[in-house]
């Protein structure tokens, strides 16, 4: 990553924009009653913590979060977690969808989602809009590449990131000049000649700071930085979409530059992205690190009591606030806040969302005279490759897995996706249930 010597950035007025997402198909059922990223992340986050927290790292304190669907969690989480003090400019804001006299739709993409709100953004005082994902794990200093952007007199600059070729079906893939300038944009490129005409030149790879000597290609990142008026001006048209219409666009006529990016990065789109990146977390070594101080991730400050681990075996997992493990076996798994694991249960590859609330001895005693468990996971449970989410009640003497199922199932209790089990929201596992 080139350090650029010219600190431009911490004077630059800059204006962040975080897209909220859409229905989040591909992440359901997680994403059944909240949006793509108010998804909870490593036990005690939501995915848009992660930008956030970027943005206040790089002194970026002005943020504007665009939603639309699902939003009613996120909108609270937003509301209780992020407050700056009545003495700076600093916000974060949240822009729902919303219907007026003069356009009843709602929005159409993520370009189209800016240019609704286009008066509100008239009214900040800024030269350059970053535009963000809320739905990304990654650790960035934004003020690399604003400095890239104003060095190279960019009218847009899109962040990428080396992938290998068999990753490049699945990103918007750059081609780049000596210079950093984009010539080229490919969606998704399957065809091998077309994967060829896109590499990066091996002889490039020590002054774009690259290790290695495999293939590589540039994907797009879905991070934008915009000069005020050139946003305005792409935005001045029906495109809908910032990486479907207005980038490729944009790349033929105006001074379109890419930030190559080197560190950890995942687009948390999928159920199995989702998994993987979490149990990754519980690796001794993650290459998304949590305990670096020097950039926090921030989130909701819940003053919840430390975990009590009451005679369990915890192997390689992360057990978040105010959860009680009795006697149990939890191994590579991630314990979310507020939950409780019952004696004799075994956890291997789990990722456990927690709950919203601890439940009252009189609920405890009430749904047990109803045969209903208690949330958390009962006595003698044996649960492995499952996502378990909020507030989901596992009874006592259950087994649980994916093994030797469809890829894909839709049950009235559970979901498999991705060969992953779901046990949805709220949902109720009955005792001695076998998944």
């Amino acid at each position: 990553m080139p350090i650029f010597k010219n600190l431009s950035a911490n004077r630059a007025k800059v204006l962040a924009v975080i897209m909220g997402g859409g229905q989040g198909t591909r992440l359901f059922p997680l994403t059944k009653e909240r949006s793509k990223p108010a998804v909870p992340l490593a036990g005690k986050y939501r995915l848009v913590d992660i930008p956030i927290s970027n943005c206040i790292n790089s002194d970026i304190k002005r943020v504007y979060l665009l939603t639309q669907f699902n939003s009613a969690s996120l909108h609270r989480h937003i509301s209780q977690s992020y407050k700056f003090d009545q003495f700076t400019n600093g916000f974060v804001e949240i822009l729902a969808a919303e219907q007026t006299y003069d356009d009843t739709t709602w929005y159409q993409g993520t370009a189209d989602a800016v240019r609704k709100n286009r008066v509100h953004f008239l009214s900040q005082d800024f030269d350059y809009a970053l535009v963000l994902s809320g739905d990304q794990l990654y650790r960035m200093d934004y003020r690399q590449i604003i400095n890239q952007h104003i060095e190279t007199s960019a009218d847009l600059t899109v962040a990428t990131i080396p992938v290998p070729r068999s990753e490049t079906h699945r990103f918007g893939i750059m081609q780049i000049d000596a210079d950093r300038r984009i010539t080229r944009f490919v969606e998704k490129p399957t065809d091998p000649a077309v994967q060829d005409s896109l590499k990066l030149p091996p002889e490039w790879y020590p002054r774009l700071g690259i290790t290695g000597a495999e293939d590589l290609l540039l994907a797009s990142m879905g991070i934008y930085v915009f000069n005020r008026d050139v946003m305005f001006e792409l935005l001045d048209s029906n495109l809908t979409d910032f990486g479907k219409h207005i980038i490729p666009k944009a790349i033929h006529t105006h001074r379109s530059f890419s930030f190559v990016f080197q560190g950890y990065w995942e687009d948390i789109g999928t159920i199995r992205s989702f998994f993987d990146a979490n149990l990754e977390l519980t690796t001794e070594l993650p290459r998304f690190n949590f305990f670096d101080m020097e950039s926090p991730i921030f989130s909701r400050p819940r003053f919840l009591p430390g975990s009590k681990i009451n005679g369990a075996t915890v192997d390689h997992a992360v057990i978040s606030d105010g959860c009680i493990i009795n006697y149990a076996k939890i191994s590579h798994s991630i314990i979310g806040i507020r939950s409780l694991v019952d004696r004799g249960s075994q956890l291997n590859r789990v990722v456990m969302l927690g709950s919203d609330f601890f439940e009252s001895d009189a609920s405890i005693m009430a749904n047990e005279g109803n045969g209903i468990p208690r949330i958390g996971v009962g006595k003698n449970t044996v649960i492995e490759n499952v996502i378990i989410d909020k507030n989901a009640r596992i009874g006592d003497n259950c087994a649980i897995s994916p093994a030797g199922k469809p890829e894909e199932v839709t049950d009235q209790r559970y979901y498999i996706r991705d060969g992953i089990v779901i046990i949805p929201k709220n949902a109720i596992i009955p005792h001695g249930t076998i998944i």
